[in-house]
């Protein structure tokens, strides 16, 4: 199966080049999952991150944070990052991803609950969905082997841009809530 980008799974307003690849992630709020990558890859092959909304019922249309946190859309909330493969690999960021938040947590993360903050990888190519299906397996066999992972994988299906007021929100709002559960974990988590 090709999966072709068209204007509804792509951000309008994400800088791109002429070689940049995308992936969009869900990890819980998109605040501290944005936070934690543009800590993470600035300088590194970062070209750009937007939040937004993804992959939820076709059929609603004007998505909006009010909309989505009434748990009814089945849409997540995300990150889309757009990147130069030849100075950062789609392996390098999902690695970070599996690691800075808890794919083991059911549709939370955080005291944040409901399916808006599902743990989601969003492919936007065959190649890719292929490496996160490898590196799902390998962190569900190293990191998590007495948990379930429940991070969905599947294509990029549906995209809109969060608010403006959301893009960047933790750098311009500094005292602003940011999840607990956001941070590059640096081992395994114990199970109890």
């Amino acid at each position: 199966m090709t999966i072709e980008t068209t204007t509804t799974t792509v951000s309008p307003t994400l800088k791109t080049t002429a070689t940049s690849q995308l992936i969009t992630l869900a990890g819980g709020c998109f605040w501290g999952v944005e936070r934690v990558l543009r800590k993470h890859f600035t300088d590194k092959g970062l070209i750009d991150i937007k939040v937004g909304y993804a992959n939820g019922i076709a059929t609603i249309d004007n998505i909006n944070y009010k909309l989505v946190c009434t748990g009814t859309t089945n849409f997540v909330e995300s990150v889309q990052i757009s990147y130069e493969p030849s100075q950062l690999t789609v392996e390098d960021i999902i690695d970070i991803f599996f690691r800075m938040h808890d794919p083991t947590l059911l549709n939370a993360q955080g005291r944040n609950t409901g399916t808006q903050y599902r743990s989601a990888i969003l492919t936007h190519s065959n190649e890719d969905l292929q490496v996160a299906l490898e590196l799902k397996d390998k962190y569900q066999k190293t990191w998590y082997p007495n948990d379930t992972i429940y991070t969905v994988i599947e294509p990029i299906s549906i995209w809109y841009d969060a608010e403006d007021y959301h893009q960047e929100y933790l750098d311009k709002n500094p005292e602003g809530y940011a999840c607990p559960t956001h941070f590059i974990r640096t081992q395994p988590k114990k199970s109890t």
